[in-house]
């Protein structure tokens, strides 16, 4: 039998939510993760009726707890612990900032891929284009 409640780090790894549990406890202390709009640790125990509101890659997704579990499961068996309220508008600013608005990234002929090192330099900098907004 599952228990009632469970730390909120924990439920937002087990539901598929962030990808390793240390990126959701990072996530909390950080401020990034809410709970009825009150900011919380990791060791914050969520409950069934809980709403979460998580600031994650520019996006703020809205979560009401369904379920409770312990443990990371597939994602089917994720999805029925969580009702998603996240707006439509949130679910597709992404399209409405890129679709149209800047040209496809360009490389110089010859150059190759980029490195490791590169990538990640690249990754960083379009990653802090959305945390301003």
């Amino acid at each position: 039998m599952p228990s009632e409640k469970v730390r909120i780090d924990k439920w937002l790894w087990s539901v598929r939510i962030f990808k390793s549990r240390s990126l959701a406890t990072d996530m909390c202390k950080s401020g990034n993760v809410k709970v009825e709009d009150k900011t919380v640790k990791a060791s914050y125990l969520v409950s069934t009726g809980d709403i979460l509101t998580v600031k994650k890659n520019g996006f703020n997704m809205i979560f009401k707890v369904t379920g409770i579990i312990t443990k990371r499961v597939s994602a089917p068996l994720a999805i029925i612990n969580y009702e998603n309220l996240t707006s439509e508008e949130e679910l597709n600013k992404y399209n409405s900032w890129f679709i149209g608005k800047a040209k496809p990234e360009i490389r110089e002929k010859g150059v190759g891929r980029p490195t490791k090192r590169e990538r990640r330099e690249i990754d960083d900098f379009k990653s802090h284009m959305f945390e301003d907004e």
